[in-house]
């Protein structure tokens, strides 16, 4: 028995002196505070081809490798900042003048998206020597500042292996959750939690020869509550009502950033029981655009809509729209991009209005919607002389027949105080 505490006094005793002797050795690398500082900063600046401050920079041994980080910040109009990074080194790595880090966690960043087009991430910049410079990050507080000065915080981390290719990721926010989990090299599984419905899907990640990166994806969206997903990014929609379909995902750039920068989605999708907040479309019709508050039940909506990332903005393209309401069908497409939306329907009116054009213009929660008078009044003129010509037909036939007369009014015009008068 005494045999053996000898012999573990030993081993501790002999384990304390390497430990004594790495700690020494790893002093004499260590630069002091306002050295390592400068050094991160100047490696920083020559990544990313703009001026780097660090506010404060710390590298401890004991009880564990640690290096702190804070008040790091770029030069820029809108800097992109973080408040505080801690980073666990392996020791190793470190004693052979390397930095490879189990874990970093990130705290308080900040990032404006006008600012990442700032940055000139340099080729030739020298990178780390090991295949694995960060294993695991985890971030709390991120804030992105989207290019209208919207703020969208985030936590997540992410799990890297060699070539900085992401193992698994995680991206959350109230009412919005993103997984990532690599099943081969270059594709990863998708798994999205948003409006109440899910998107899951996957993406592959390649390199063209002359090296531009290629992301091409799909997604399939399943009772999407779009009001609540838009909610979830600070958002107003226009509809109220759960969205199913099929989204294509592509993107290309010579980096992360341009990659992100030219992201494509196209998505064919379909909604039932939808709500058109904002606009009734039959008083619309009605009362010549003068009077359109309300909502307008939709039976049901289809359609196609693509988002293009541009140096702009995002901008979003809908083709294909048809909608069945309860007193009318119509067809149509738009656009939003600035915080403006410029769209057309062509409406049918139960009653016998039929291809009455419909337009909405002008900023997003204040557009205008104009309804052409001579249109509307030429339609009702047609789709009384329809019935009375094509009695069991339909009204909707007789309005066809009456487009003929609405033309020739819509060229003359209507009598002074008639619907024109009237609108004015």
């Amino acid at each position: 028995m005494k045999r053996a505490v000898r012999w573990f006094l030993f081993v501790i005793l002999s384990l304390t002196v390497v430990a004594a002797v790495l700690v020494a050795a790893a002093l004499r690398l260590v630069p002091d505070d306002q050295e390592l500082a400068s050094r991160i900063a100047a490696a920083a600046e020559e990544n990313l081809g703009v001026k780097v401050k660090v506010g404060g920079a710390h590298l401890q041994l004991w009880p564990q490798p640690e290096l702190l980080l804070t008040d790091v910040a770029t030069v820029q109009t809108q800097p992109i900042s973080v408040r505080h990074v801690a980073a666990r080194p392996r020791l190793p790595e470190l004693l052979k003048g390397r930095l490879s880090f189990q874990h970093a966690q990130v705290d308080g960043a900040v990032i404006p998206v006008l600012s990442l087009r700032g940055l000139h991430v340099n080729p030739a910049a020298p990178h780390a020597s090991v295949p694995v410079p960060v294993e695991k990050v985890h971030f709390l507080n991120l804030t992105w500042i989207t290019r209208l000065g919207k703020e969208l915080e985030f936590d997540g981390n992410a799990l890297f292996d060699a070539g900085w290719q992401p193992r698994e990721a995680e991206l959350m926010r109230p009412g919005f959750r993103l997984a990532l989990a690599r099943q081969e090299p270059d594709h990863w599984l998708v798994r999205v939690q948003v409006g109440g419905g899910t998107a899951n899907g996957q993406v592959g990640l390649s390199r063209t020869k002359n090296g531009a990166l290629v992301l091409l994806g799909q997604l399939e969206p399943r009772d999407v509550e779009v009001a609540g997903a838009l909610d979830a990014f600070k958002g107003h929609s226009v509809l109220r009502g759960k969205a199913s379909g099929k989204t294509q995902i592509s993107a290309s750039g010579g980096n992360v950033a341009e990659l992100a920068g030219s992201l494509h989605t196209r998505t064919t999708f379909a909604m039932s029981q939808a709500t058109l907040l904002h606009i009734d479309v039959d008083k619309a019709i009605r009362s010549f655009g003068k009077d359109f508050a309300g909502q307008t039940r939709l039976r049901t909506l289809t359609g196609q809509m693509d988002t293009q990332n541009t140096p702009e903005g995002m901008v979003v393209r809908y083709s294909e729209l048809k909608a069945q309401g309860e007193t009318f069908q119509a067809k149509g497409e738009g656009t939003v991009a600035n915080r403006r939306v410029d769209g057309e329907l062509t409406v049918d009116l139960v009653g016998g209005l039929v291809d009455v054009p419909l337009k909405v213009s002008g900023p997003i929660g204040q557009a205008h919607v104009h309804v052409p008078v001579s249109k509307v009044a030429g339609e009702a003129a047609g789709a009384v002389v329809g019935t009375a010509v094509l009695p069991g037909i339909g009204t909707a036939i007789g309005a066809g027949v009456g487009r003929a007369i609405g033309s020739i009014m819509g060229n003359t015009g209507p009598k002074k105080g008639g619907a024109e008068a009237h609108s004015k």
